[in-house]
This record gives C-alpha cells, sequence and structure tokens, in this order.
C-alpha cells in the first residue's frame, strides 16, 4: 500500500469510528475528538480533513447535512451511513492487526 493510501485509510478509518462514537458532528468537532481521544498525539487538518469527508460522502459512507446552529451560523455536521459502518466493521480488525504487527517490530528484544 503507498504511503498516501495508508494516510488516507488511516483517515477514513478515524473519522469512522469518530462518528460512530459521537454521532452527528461538524467538521472542527471531529478534528477536537480525534485529537482528544489520541491523548494530543494525532492532530488531523482541515486541508486533510475536509478532502477526505467530501470523499467520504461522495462514496456513501457518511452523510451531510447543513443546519442552523442557535447562534444563527450554519454548520455542515456529518454522519455514518450504513454503508459507513460496513466499511468500519470491515476495515477495523485489517488496522489492529498492522498495529499490534509495528507494534512486534518495534518492541526491544
Amino acid at each position: 500500500m503507498a504511503k498516501a493510501d495508508a494516510m488516507q485509510g488511516s483517515l477514513d478509518l478515524l473519522v469512522l469510528k469518530t462518528l460512530q462514537r459521537k454521532g452527528k458532528l461538524h467538521g472542527y468537532a471531529i478534528m477536537s475528538a480525534i485529537r482528544e481521544r489520541s491523548g494530543d498525539v494525532l492532530r488531523v487538518e482541515e486541508g486533510s480533513l475536509y478532502p477526505a469527508l467530501h470523499r467520504m460522502e461522495e462514496a456513501g459512507l457518511i452523510r451531510a447535512e447543513w443546519v442552523t446552529k442557535d447562534s444563527g451560523r450554519r454548520a455542515r455536521t456529518y454522519e455514518l451511513t450504513a454503508k459507513g459502518k460496513k466499511q468500519l466493521a470491515s476495515e477495523s480488525p485489517r488496522w489492529q492487526a498492522v498495529a499490534r504487527a509495528v507494534n512486534r517490530v518495534l518492541r526491544e528484544a
């Protein structure tokens, strides 16, 4: 797998899992949730997140909706679709296996 594909795949998985855990969120809330859940290790930048959200929406993995907040400001929220849930269920075990394998390689002998 090419580096760009691996990074894209991991971002997609992080977004899908975050939406599964938290429900409907806007982009900034997704970035914040990933950063907080990772202990401030993973920082998703807007320049990476929004193209990924658009691509995932086109693929049918997430659904987007414009909402008006109490402040009168509009925000685009995202939620997981059935197809996104299925993708998350099939990809999560593979990424967990990769993480375990990398940890085995990096572990001091």
